[in-house]
């Protein structure tokens, strides 16, 4: 059975096969920091997902336009994540 895309695995390949890659821009987590690099940048320093996983990614952005972005989700303490 295969499995259906997430939001976010869409907008990414729309972005590669669909769209101009250079217009994206991703912002994801390094440690205690946020790295923003163009897609294809994304692409090749995560070796494809392998290096830097997608769950790694909190913002996408097509020119000025945020396209994803993560949501903080509030524990079951109420806190936020």
């Amino acid at each position: 059975m295969k499995k259906k895309k997430g939001k976010l695995e869409e907008i990414i390949s729309k972005a590669r096969f669909y769209d101009d890659i250079l217009l994206y821009e991703v912002s994801y987590r390094d440690f205690d920091s946020i790295v923003t690099v163009p897609l294809k940048e994304f692409i090749s320093i995560s070796s494809t997902f392998e290096l830097i996983p997608i769950s790694r990614i909190v913002q996408i952005k097509k020119g000025n336009t945020v396209v994803y972005s993560k949501s903080k989700q509030k524990s079951s303490t109420g806190s936020w994540c």
